[in-house]
């Protein structure tokens, strides 16, 4: 979505550099080596098309059913959606080499892992506590009509225009992006002669971790962290309550239970990177 798009190509560059954290730790040029080179083709050549055709088709949809129409679309809006979606993948990939340069393994990892967390969390809470909603509700499935508070599709939203065409999007998308995270994750593991072979995740597991971590972990902390923003909110009949006192309890509660060295979101970062020096 239009306001969203920029944390996901932020996680998108922060995850495939993680992924490449061993290689590029030993670049001079951030920019000058292949992992860089192929995050650029595949944002550049694939995903901003896909969301050019995304803002065309379902404008409504893709501003979280603010626009009524393409009339509604500012021009110059359209160049800095396309222009983002492109330096905030280079904004994470660029942390992440940095990190890499001190050998911050986790860190790298809790980089990507974060930002997928923000991107789960404005998807499903928004500005106001409706995104989930804006989310589930696709206009050409009802002749055009707006959405409005309260209205979405539920499960019926499995058979939309919008999500159809979200997967041919993941069709095209998912292959590059998988084989960038299983290959060079398990390459630059292999490089390390600190490492031994046999604690090398195989293809299937690195996939696991990921995306497990992606969708799974990341997205069912997002949801907790919007259900407990909301209810904050609806509690003092104050969003701008809910999320400055929601967000701090969210961050101190999951870092000491979930974050911390030792803790699961750590345990499973390990077995992506296995040591640090």
């Amino acid at each position: 979505m239009l306001q969203l798009d920029f944390i996901l190509t932020y996680a998108i560059g922060a995850t495939l550099a993680a992924a490449s954290a061993r290689q590029i730790e030993k670049e001079d040029n951030p920019f000058n080596n292949r992992y860089y080179i192929y995050l650029l083709i595949f944002l550049s050549c694939l995903y901003v098309p896909f969301t050019i055709y995304f803002l065309w088709k379902f404008p409504h949809w893709q501003t979280m059913q603010v626009a009524a129409g393409h009339e509604e679309i500012p021009a110059w809006l359209v160049i800095l959606f396309a222009a983002t979606n492109i330096t905030q993948g280079i904004l994470g990939y660029w942390i992440s080499f940095k990190l890499t340069r001190k050998k911050r393994y986790y860190v790298v990892h809790l980089n990507w892992m974060a930002a997928w967390i923000v991107f789960w969390f404005m998807l499903v809470c928004g500005w106001d506590g409706t995104g989930w909603q804006r989310l589930l509700y696709d206009p050409t499935m009802f002749n055009g009509e707006l959405w409005a508070p309260g209205k979405y599709m539920g499960i019926d939203y499995l058979k939309s225009n919008v999500f159809l065409s979200l997967v041919v999007m993941g069709i095209f998308l998912s292959p590059p992006f998988i084989y960038a995270l299983i290959t060079w994750t398990r390459e630059g593991l292999r490089s390390d002669a600190s490492v031994s072979p046999e604690d090398i995740p195989g293809a299937a597991k690195t996939a696991t971790l990921v995306l497990g971590t992606i969708f799974g972990l990341c997205l069912g902390l997002a949801i907790l962290a919007s259900l407990l923003v909301m209810r904050i909110g609806e509690a003092f009949d104050s969003m701008w309550i809910g999320y400055l006192s929601g967000i701090p309890i969210f961050l101190f509660l999951s870092y000491y239970i979930l974050f911390k060295r030792r803790m699961p979101f750590y345990i499973i970062a390990r077995q992506l990177f296995i040591k640090e020096p």
